[in-house]
């Protein structure tokens, strides 16, 4: 059987760094566009409005959390239940629903992207917003199947899921 451990000891932190730096740039598009929205009230529609707002509630969540599991992994990756399979699971699983509803959410709001040759106000912001939320999406997807993948192993040897992500 191949040891993955070494590769998730690797790969944990630049993952989760990558969602941290990606959620960043995400929390400041979103946050520029909620106070130009707020002082302005020049948003689209009410939904493109609230979907920003959503979506700087789940940049913010995501740094947070993310940062916290990050620190938590560096310190002592093979102990203690904060960084077992079970509890990167649960929060990776709640992360990865906030970034589906988020991300769909707003293509919805904006038809699939905008057409910034039709000169909508905020456009290219607003089109960054959702590219980011994908790409926010699409690393935090693929965490949680190495997650789950590595569940899986702790189950195998014995460990449940309160197992530790490495040995």
């Amino acid at each position: 059987m191949v040891d993955f451990d070494t590769h998730i000891r690797r790969g944990h932190p630049v993952i989760f760094a990558l969602i941290i730096l990606f959620s960043i740039i995400e929390l400041a598009i979103s946050a520029w566009l909620v106070s130009r929205f707020n002082l302005r009230h020049d948003y689209l529609s009410l939904d493109v409005r609230d979907r920003t707002r959503f979506l700087l509630f789940t940049s913010c969540w995501t740094i947070f959390f993310s940062l916290f599991y990050f620190a938590l992994f560096l310190h002592s990756p093979t102990g203690g239940i904060m960084t077992s399979v079970l509890s990167h699971a649960l929060f990776l699983f709640l992360t990865w629903v906030f970034w589906t509803a988020g991300a769909a959410a707003i293509t919805a709001a904006l038809g699939g992207g905008l057409n910034c040759d039709a000169h909508f106000t905020y456009c290219g912001q607003l089109n960054a917003l959702e590219g980011f939320a994908w790409v926010v999406w699409i690393f935090v997807t693929f965490a949680l199947l190495v997650v789950f993948f590595r569940g899986i192993a702790a189950s195998r040897r014995g460990d449940g899921y309160r197992g530790s992500l490495v040995v």
